[in-house]
């Protein structure tokens, strides 16, 4: 693969239990040439230490958007998730991060563990599954003014970013609103609904909507592990690989107050 990428990893404290592993894991299954590894975070010194220590660049959450994880306000009694949202408003500002035409998103408690490619001639390998949350796509036409285009979903906690393409869904939001894009965002969700956005649906179904012949979809054979990864034995792993593209564990708090629900 020679088209070069730059990935991008918003995180927080609490991953750094997994985030070593998911770089490396990109740097070794990523069929791309990799210009940087760029860390999204707030300013803290172990994860600065872990940039310096994997060669990754740092890169203070608060410098990406005109906001940050303080002016939103996305929570009830039993559930906080401001910073869910405030992450994925961080990836489609990952345009203004990344200097390479092609950015690679991936959640910082999701660890590839078979080898991917994400671009094939001149279209784009989408990983997807069958299952989505309803809210994603109210949003979505409130969004956008249409319903979605995919009947698969494209939540699967990685994707491939073209930042022109990025550019041109912020710039449809801010046409259609009259306002920011990420204003737009905020106030077309139903805030009382605990999933009520997906940047990966709406970048996803964006696209798909103008050029569906310019995406190969595939399945993305994902598994929910609750467990760490050093407690993945060598055979296990073997037999994960048998069957799954990626493992994400999710047992993180911190930027939500509920652990009990399914991760989106």
């Amino acid at each position: 693969m020679t088209t070069p990428i730059d990935v991008f990893i918003p995180a927080i404290e609490k991953d750094l239990a997994t985030l070593p592993h998911v770089i490396d894991a990109v740097r070794k299954y990523v069929q791309h040439p990799i210009h940087e590894i760029i860390i999204v975070a707030p300013r803290k010194q172990r994860i600065v230490d872990l940039c310096t220590k994997k060669g990754c660049r740092f890169v203070n959450e608060d410098t990406v958007l005109p906001i940050t994880k303080k002016d939103i306000h996305y929570q009830s009694k039993t559930w906080d998730r401001s910073g869910w949202l405030y992450q994925q408003l961080l990836k489609l500002g990952g345009d203004k991060v990344c200097s390479s035409k092609y950015y690679l998103v991936i959640d910082a408690d999701t660890v590839l563990i078979r080898p991917h490619t994400f671009k094939t001639g001149d279209k784009t390998v989408f990983y997807c599954r069958n299952w989505s949350q309803p809210e994603y796509f109210n949003t979505y036409k409130k969004l956008m003014g249409k319903s979605r285009a995919s009947k698969r979903s494209f939540v699967t906690h990685y994707m491939l970013f073209e930042k022109a393409k990025v550019k041109q869904l912020k710039q449809a939001i801010e046409a259609k609103h009259h306002t920011s894009w990420y204003s737009a965002i905020m106030r077309s969700m139903n805030k009382s609904k605990q999933f009520a956005f997906s940047e990966f649906e709406t970048y996803g179904n964006f696209l798909y909507s103008s050029e569906p012949g310019r995406m190969v979809l595939k399945q993305a054979n994902n598994k929910s592990l609750h467990t760490s990864f050093s407690q993945i034995s060598p055979s296990k792993m073997s037999s994960l690989q048998q069957k799954y593209r990626s493992v994400s564990f999710h047992e993180r708090k911190g930027y939500s107050k509920s652990s009990q629900v399914k991760s989106k």
